[in-house]
C-alpha cells in the first residue's frame, strides 16, 4: 500500500489537470473533424504516462534494473521514450500537412516567429548534449541511485531551470507555423500545457525525493 501511494503520489492532480485541459481540445477535435487531431492530442498522453509509470515503480521498486540490470533496463526504457517522443512531432507534421493554409494569416508572421524559435531550440538541444547529457534528460536518475550530479547551470540553463520544457517544446510549434496549420498549432500548444503537468506532478515530487530539492 505504501508504494502504492508513492507512485501514485499527486497523479490526483495530474489526472485533474489532464481533464481540463482535455475538454478544450476535445471540443475543437469535432471543429476540426481530422482523424489525424486525435492521434496527435493521444501521443503526449501515453508518453507521459509512460514516463510517469516507469519512473516510479523504478524509483521505488528498482523492479526493472531488478530484472534486467542498470544498463538493458535503462536502454529499453529509452527506445520506448524515443519513440513516442519522437512520434510527437511525426504526428503534429503530419497534421499540419493534412490541414495546411486552415491558418487564415499573412505568411511573414508565422514565418518569421519559426525564424525567431529555431535558434532557441538549437541552441537548447546544444545545452543537453554538452551540459545536461541525454541520459539525464532521459532520467537516468532515477535508475542509477548512485547517480547525484548538481543542478546544470550552463548553457541555456543559465537562464532557465527548465529550458526543455520553455525552449524544448517550442519545435512543435514549427510544423504549424510553417504549413500555417491552425490545428497543428493547437496540438503544439496542448504540448506544451500538459508538459507543465508533468514537471509539477510527476518530475518535481521525484526530484525532491532523489536530490532533496528542485532547481
Amino acid at each position: 500500500m505504501k508504494i502504492l501511494k508513492q507512485i501514485f503520489c499527486c497523479q490526483e492532480w495530474h489526472f485533474l489537470f489532464l481533464t481540463l485541459l482535455l475538454l478544450p481540445f476535445y471540443f475543437a477535435q469535432t471543429l476540426f473533424q481530422n482523424p489525424w487531431f486525435g492521434i496527435a492530442l493521444s501521443i503526449p498522453i501515453l508518453h507521459q504516462l509512460y514516463v510517469w509509470f516507469i519512473w516510479r515503480v523504478e524509483l521505488y521498486t528498482n523492479y526493472f534494473t531488478n530484472k534486467f540490470g542498470l544498463q538493458k533496463a535503462f536502454h529499453l526504457y529509452t527506445i520506448g521514450f524515443s519513440i513516442l517522443f519522437s512520434s510527437r512531432l511525426l504526428f503534429i507534421i503530419i497534421l499540419a500537412y493534412t490541414d495546411k493554409n486552415s491558418l487564415d494569416i499573412e505568411v511573414y508572421f508565422p514565418y518569421t516567429l519559426a525564424i525567431i524559435i529555431t535558434p532557441f531550440v538549437v541552441y537548447l538541444f546544444y545545452s543537453v548534449k554538452k551540459y545536461f547529457t541525454i541520459e539525464r534528460a532521459y532520467g537516468i536518475d532515477h535508475f542509477d541511485k548512485n547517480y547525484n550530479v548538481a543542478f546544470v547551470k550552463k548553457g541555456i540553463f543559465k537562464y532557465t531551470n527548465n529550458g526543455m520544457y520553455v525552449v524544448g517544446l517550442s519545435i512543435l510549434y514549427l510544423p504549424g507555423l510553417l504549413f500555417l496549420s491552425k490545428s497543428a498549432l493547437i496540438i503544439a500548444l496542448f504540448n506544451h500545457a500538459y508538459i507543465w503537468v508533468h514537471y509539477f506532478f510527476t518530475e518535481k515530487p521525484d526530484m525532491k525525493v532523489i536530490y532533496g530539492s528542485t532547481p
